[in-house]
């Protein structure tokens, strides 16, 4: 555990911020010889575990709109994964295989046998992987906004469809994305792009063999559009049910959380996809596609909103 493998150098170089970010609690820990930032609801409730895992450059932070408002029906866990956000730096950077493999020691320290993952851009591929490697200790994927692709390539044009996203999110989000960004630096975003890059995400998330849900935002510029996902999603038999929300941008589960956490809600219990009652004017979720080999839609329940 933890405690076992602290020392005071180990603690003296830990920065916790100097007011919590999140209604979740805010820990650290040791994982392969490198400290781990992480939020954990408070009290853990005894259900389900759903561990969030953030994008490219970033760290948990701004994950923590979505995950707040699952933190009662889910134990929520939030890391910032080695080399990102306020946790250490291993010592060599690490490249997507190598962070999923880090997120499942994450999970072995915290005594986590098996989880739902939700990522958001890099944290999708990240996920792919660890399905692919364990697929005994992941129950499903949420995966949205992910990146990563051809799409994404070269590097020029990612840091243009990213110039793009800024323009798009709450300007709050610049707030949160910007100290992140600055602590990551060029070389390591010039490292991980490649190895993002590089990683075959979309073969290893048509391979999925548990229920996934793939969220995208139709203004964001760094996703084929809705019609192109489809496509593509349909040449195969699959697990996958694709969801769209209009006016979202990449970010959404910062811009977005209220939707987000009503369509994971759906998706966890095999509801059909209908919009958000409670967030009325901001955007509207619809399913795109539904993979012949996910789990068909059950009935409402009592007093539901029919689907549509």
């Amino acid at each position: 555990m933890a405690t076992a493998a602290e020392s005071p150098s180990t603690r003296r170089h830990r920065r916790s911020p100097r007011h919590p970010a999140s209604a979740l609690a805010e820990h650290w820990t040791v994982v392969d010889d490198v400290d781990v930032f992480y939020r954990e609801s408070p009290q853990p409730p005894d259900a389900p575990v759903m561990m969030h895992l953030h994008g490219f450059g970033l760290s948990g932070r701004y994950l923590l709109p979505t995950a707040e408002r699952l933190r009662d029906e889910f134990h929520t866990l939030v890391p910032d994964l080695p080399g990102f956000g306020r946790s250490g730096r291993p010592s060599e950077p690490l490249d997507v295989p190598e962070l999923a493999h880090a997120a499942t020691r994450f999970l072995d320290d915290r005594g986590i046998e098996r989880a739902t993952l939700v990522g958001n851009s890099m944290g999708c591929p990240i996920i792919c992987e660890f399905a692919h490697n364990h697929p005994e200790r992941i129950d499903r994927a949420i995966l949205v906004s992910p990146a990563g692709g051809l799409h994404n390539q070269p590097l020029r044009r990612a840091v243009s469809q990213l110039a793009r996203d800024g323009t798009r999110e709450p300007p709050r989000m610049m707030r949160v994305a910007a100290p992140d960004y600055v602590r990551f630096g060029v070389p390591s975003t010039v490292r991980m792009f490649r190895a993002l890059t590089r990683y075959p995400s979309l073969d290893r998330l048509l391979a999925l063999e548990i229920p996934t849900l793939v969220v995208i935002g139709d203004r964001d510029p760094l996703m084929p559009g809705p019609d192109r996902i489809r496509e593509v999603a349909s040449l195969t038999d699959n697990h996958v049910l694709v969801v769209v929300m209009e006016g979202a941008a990449h970010a959404i589960n910062f811009s977005n959380p209220g939707e987000l956490a009503h369509v994971i809600r759906l998706f966890m219990a095999d509801q059909p996809i209908v919009d958000d009652p409670d967030s009325p004017g901001f955007t509207r979720a619809y399913e795109i596609h539904r993979g012949s080999l996910h789990p068909a839609p059950k009935p409402p329940p009592d007093g539901a909103p029919p689907a549509g």
